[in-house]
């Protein structure tokens, strides 16, 4: 019996939905229906259990059906659904916020909630732009990102973000240039940070001298860039960035979407890499994924920035914000999610187990010569993998669809095949999910 057939969803409602970052015509020929979640596991229509290899989407770090999770969500419905996000508040968001400022560095202490990481981004670069506005530095307006690197799918996302597949298509985006990003030849495989790299930091000072500081609001860029495929900085290169920023008074934004709250085996990327920059783009694991949140964490004097340039008291210090900003529900979900994270020591798990997880996944290099790369940093890994001709994606897609196949449900991405189990994953789970792919691209060979 065909999915379809399964399912119960007629072809109507399969070509109803235009499905996100997805080939649709493909999927909906036999489509992947997942019904239900515990634990590190998926269960598809055919009830098989699926291994969750990439924690939903970078998003669910303390697994499935978290039952202190679902008791918050479900309390929450029942005494605050909804609440006003503008001029009104709930006691949960401000102990939210408070509650991410102990995982930020120190500094970072003015949490703004939004309802996704797309719209953390966009909320960062609009204060960056109106910060230097306030400081009367209006020219300094455009935004510099990376090469491969991902801000989400908004105008401004893509707009600093360098996947070319998530740019061309939509033509001009905001005035916006890129840094090269930092895979350079000789690195390949490197285990953790390379020691070659830290170089290609100073093309910012190459783009600061071409477009002048005065016209420059941030540098934006991911600690480590997830959807490209796990590309891990070098070692000083953080720190390099950090430098030139300071030295030409432009705000340094770091994309921990991905990163913040334990992938890394720290609290965030920051901590984890020793930089501190001017703010922190948030999403993902504050809430577990149960329900979309996401926060932007600023430096306070970019907050008191706004706050004494404010004008009378009952005004607007910004004229920014969201209808979910704040929500009730996913504030609970996140002060369960973080209270979880804190009571089970997940960071220190997967600190201790960041060795063993390398170890794991650099035994995939013998597999195949189709690998020609691999990289990994705390419980995150990325595995480049040779083209077919001039079609970078097909062997990894054709590499995830047979994982799924074998109840083992792995992301694909442009040349990669890219892995980020749940923090609470058992050894075992890994040794499974490493020999059934090492398994796999040798029969892809």
């Amino acid at each position: 019996m065909s999915h379809i057939a399964k399912s119960n969803l007629t072809q109507a409602q399969l070509d109803a939905h235009w499905m996100a970052y997805t080939g649709n015509r493909q999927f909906k020929k036999d489509p992947r229906i997942i019904t239900s979640a515990a634990g590190h596991y998926y269960t598809d229509l055919d009830g098989r259990r699926i291994f969750d290899g990439l924690s939903g989407l970078w998003t669910c770090g303390l697994g499935h059906s978290v039952p202190a999770i679902n008791e918050a969500v479900a309390e929450q419905v029942k005494t605050l659904d909804y609440s006003p996000a503008f001029q009104y508040g709930h006691e949960k968001s401000f102990l939210l916020a408070e509650q991410i400022t102990q995982f930020m560095p120190a500094g970072l202490n003015r949490v703004f909630f939004t309802g996704s990481g797309s719209e953390s981004v966009d909320t960062a670069l609009k204060v960056a732009r109106a910060y230097w506005r306030k400081k009367g530095m209006g020219t300094k307006t455009k935004f510099i990102g990376r090469a491969k690197g991902y801000h989400g799918a908004s105008v401004s996302g893509f707009s600093v973000g360098g996947i070319p597949a998530n740019r061309t298509l939509y033509g001009q985006g905001l005035e916006s240039y890129h840094l090269p990003h930092t895979q350079v030849p000789g690195t390949e495989f490197t285990k953790g940070m390379a020691e070659q790299g830290k170089e290609r930091a100073e093309d910012l000072i190459n783009l600061i001298t071409m477009h002048d500081a005065s016209n420059i609001a941030a540098v934006i860029v991911e600690p480590m860039s997830g959807s490209a495929g796990v590309i891990v900085p070098p070692q000083g290169y953080l720190q390099r960035l950090r430098e030139i920023c300071d030295q030409h008074n432009i705000l340094l934004i770091f994309d921990e979407v991905i990163t913040a709250f334990g992938r890394m085996g720290a609290k965030t990327g920051s901590e984890a890499f020793g930089v501190t920059p001017d703010a922190i783009v948030m999403a993902k694991q504050v809430t577990n994924g149960v329900i979309p949140m996401g926060a932007v964490a600023f430096k306070q004097e970019i907050y008191d920035t706004f706050m004494d340039t404010g004008g009378q008291d009952y005004m607007l210090e910004i004229p920014h914000g969201y209808t979910y900003s704040a929500h009730p529900i996913a504030c609970a979900a996140g002060l369960a999610s973080l209270g979880e994270i804190k009571k089970q020591g997940l960071i220190e798990r997967v600190s201790n187990m960041s060795a063993a997880w390398e170890n794991s996944v650099h035994q995939l290099k013998s597999a195949s010569s189709m690998i020609t790369d691999i990289r990994n940093y705390g419980l995150a890994a990325g595995i480049t993998i040779a083209p077919i001709g001039n079609e970078p994606a097909k062997r990894p897609f054709q590499i995830a669809m047979a994982m799924w196949d074998k109840g083992y449900y792995v992301r694909y991405g442009a040349d990669t095949i890219q892995l980020a189990p749940p923090f609470t994953t058992e050894q075992s789970e890994i040794d499974s999910v490493i020999n059934a792919l090492g398994e796999t691209i040798r029969q892809q060979s």
